[in-house]
């Protein structure tokens, strides 16, 4: 179970696109700065992740460059259908794409967010 998508770090875009949003609107109205403030902390939020990410999966980076490496027992999916395919895809679906997804979270949510606050403020 330990080796899934990281669906909580993307999940948690979500709360964290609502508190931009709410925290930003509380300083200024002003779309522009808003929507470019909103953009900025989820990819501050988003390469905290994809640095936490390098930091556990990136060790496993090595093991490509390994004869001896035993692909088929490390516990990743094969969902390339091949060893080394499988866990090339795993890497970059756990390192850069998990992020990625986060990112686009947040910026989902927050603009759904603003949606909210604007129709609270009218």
């Amino acid at each position: 179970m330990g080796m899934v998508v990281p669906v909580f770090c993307i999940l948690f875009g979500f709360p964290v696109g609502w508190y931009i949003i709410r925290n930003i609107t509380v300083r200024t109205t002003q779309m522009p700065e808003v929507f470019g403030k909103a953009l900025l902390y989820a990819t501050v939020a988003s390469a905290c992740t994809f640095i936490v990410m390098a930091i556990i999966w990136g060790r496993c980076v090595p093991l490509l460059f390994d004869p001896a490496a035993d692909y088929v027992n490390f516990g990743i999916p094969m969902i390339l259908y091949e060893p080394k395919p499988s866990f090339i895809g795993w890497l970059v679906l756990m390192i850069v794409i998990s992020p990625f997804l986060q990112l686009l979270a947040t910026v989902f949510w927050g603009y759904v967010a603003l949606v909210f606050h604007s129709r609270e403020s009218d």
